[in-house]
Formats: structure tokens, sequence, C-alpha cells
């Protein structure tokens, strides 16, 4: 996974010595369950996820320059949702300490230059639950144009089922600034 650099931020690589930041914003009740999954009890699945993104090395780790802390992560994986290997999907999480700074634009955008750049991605998507505003925020800055609303579409982990209001940008549609 090539390093990625923006104003503030390092994406790059997750390394096994980051497990001490993944869980201090892993393990906070606001953070997981926006993006559908429980905070983590433990340093252990901690590490069970810290090692699935070192294996599968489809998500970056976001680092905070002035202080090389990771607060966050933003992954490209296969779009689930599509018959197409050329559609990717993009998800983020950020440590709720550094919410409302424009971080999570930064990073994504830094990313989609990326995508449409140097690879062969026709297309990138991304989703949020209907609830999720701060992430319906960041995906609008970011230029994704939204396609429709699958409804009832997730069960997440404490049972509960959720809407996903679906967005994505074309290669054709990409703008470099």
């Amino acid at each position: 996974m090539k390093t990625l650099e923006t104003e503030r931020l390092i994406l790059r690589s997750w390394q096994i010595n980051d497990i001490d930041d993944l869980y201090e914003y892993a393990r906070n009740p606001n953070v997981g369950p926006m993006a559908g999954w429980e905070p983590h009890s433990s340093k252990d699945v901690s590490l069970d996820i810290l090692k699935s993104f070192i294996e599968n090395e489809e998500v970056y780790a976001i680092v905070l320059k002035e202080n090389n802390k990771v607060i966050g992560s933003l992954g490209i994986h296969p779009d689930k949702r599509r018959r197409n290997e050329g559609a990717k999907s993009m998800g983020f999480v950020l440590s709720e300490d550094y919410w409302g700074r424009g971080l999570v634009p930064e990073a994504a955008q830094c990313v989609i230059k990326d995508i449409f750049e140097e690879k062969s991605i026709d297309l990138l998507s991304i989703c949020h639950y209907s609830s999720n505003t701060r992430s319906k925020r960041v995906i609008e800055k970011c230029g994704f144009n939204y396609e429709g609303t699958l409804r009832q579409a997730t069960k997440i982990y404490d049972g509960t089922i959720h809407d996903d209001v679906c967005y994505s940008i074309a290669r054709s549609e990409y703008c470099v600034e």
C-alpha cells in the first residue's frame, strides 16, 4: 500500500505498534456504531482487526502529522453492491477527539485523487446510515453524487436494521483540481 500525504495527514499501511491508538478510538461507543460495528471491548478485539488490516492491505491508517498518532482509518474495498471489478467502495472512521476539523474530507480527497489518477478504478462508491449526518456531510464535501437509498439494507451487530444512503463518483465525473 502506497503512503499518501496531505497538509496535515499521512495515510499509510497499518503497523502492529498502532494497536494502542486503534483501541483508543475503536472502544468509544460514539464511533463504531455510526459505521455499523460494535465498540471494541478489549485490545484483543482491536488486535484481531489490526491484523486483518495489515494482511488485506485495503485500509489506510490516518496519521496526524503533528503528533504521529493514528486517529482513524480509511478503507478501499471491493464494492459488494456491484458486479463490476472496476468498482470499489470507500469507508472511513475517525476518533471522536478529531471530529469537526475537516480531516476526513482531507484524507478522502487525497485517496480519491490517487484512485482516479493512479489506478484503473472506474467507480468509487460510499454509503452511510440515514441517521449519520456527519458522514453525509463528509461524503457531500468530497464530491460524491447521491445514487439512492437502499431501505432496510444492513443489519448491524446489535440486530438493528438500517437504510443505506448510497453515493458514487465515476471516473468520468472526477475533476482534477
